[in-house]
């Protein structure tokens, strides 16, 4: 069955002159105009298309790929202000409504928002919502320690910034985990760090523990090849100097030229760290 507000693979059904009509199942046929209708379009071709309600609230097709779907969190640009509610571009000729009630203040046109898209019950709309948590479990996930997971990047607040974790949890990157910039509404991977006995998680953005060495130890041998084999670096700098020249953890460079000693490709020495010769 054809989703709403949702990508759908769906087959050719009729061809007219003004477009090819779609078999969305319990949905009826759906009209994709033809200005969207591929060269060689024929009866029985199965599309990729979202489908969502147009400007008069019919059901309709399009090859056209907005911003976010039903179901996504995403930052969008305000575009307009009405009566009736702002309305957010996302890259659809409709532009996405977001009514005051699902407004955490009165949104601004040409300001971005992170927002929550669903499908309305009572109007069978796609809208959007600026009030996260109701669309987040309180409840704790299945979530484990070194966990890949997929974050978007909220607010910050004194102890750090909060993300959304695979869609359906709140999480943190303490501010002492942050050694790269992100920026508000940025989707990308990160890692559990820690499950914590309450259930909430707190975040990381490189995999914890010794999975991170082998990265991170072969940044610091390339620097200290560009540095002629040398570095006034070593175990006891202090974790802002480490931050600036390799962007992460003091523990984490602890770990990484511990393993390049152990495997005996530096020397760890007072002054520094050096490349051992070969």
């Amino acid at each position: 069955m054809a989703e709403v507000g949702r990508y759908n693979r769906l087959s050719v059904v009729k061809q007219k002159d003004f477009g090819v009509y779609l078999d969305g199942d319990d949905l009826g046929e759906i009209l994709l105009p033809s200005r969207y209708v591929p060269e060689n379009c024929q009866l029985g071709d199965e599309l990729e298309v979202f489908v969502y309600l147009d400007s008069e609230d019919y059901l309709v097709a399009t090859t056209q790929k907005p911003l976010a779907q039903v179901g996504d969190f995403a930052l969008l640009r305000c575009a307009d202000v009405t009566p009736v509610g702002a309305f957010l571009d996302w890259g659809l000729p409709k532009q996405l409504l977001v009514p005051f009630s699902e407004q955490q203040q009165r949104m601004q046109e040409g300001k971005s928002y992170l927002v929550h898209l669903f499908l309305d019950s009572r109007s069978e709309r796609i809208v959007a919502s600026a009030k996260l948590d109701r669309f987040l479990d309180r409840e704790p996930g299945d979530f484990r320690d070194g966990q890949a997971v997929e974050l978007v990047v909220a607010n910050r607040t004194d102890l750090g910034t909060k993300a959304i974790v695979n869609g359906t949890h709140w999480g943190l990157i303490h501010q002492s985990d942050l050694f790269r910039r992100v920026h508000f509404g940025q989707k990308l991977q990160g890692y559990v760090k820690r499950v914590r006995p309450d259930g909430k998680l707190d975040l990381c953005l490189d995999k914890p523990g010794y999975d991170r060495i082998d990265g991170l130890a072969g940044q610091i041998l390339d620097r200290l090849k560009l540095e002629g084999g040398f570095m006034a670096v070593h175990d006891k700098s202090d974790p802002e100097t480490i931050a600036r020249l390799f962007g992460c953890s003091k523990k984490a460079f602890k770990m990484a030229i511990g393993g390049l000693f152990k495997q005996r490709l530096i020397e760890i020495g007072k002054d520094g760290i050096r490349l051992t010769p070969q």
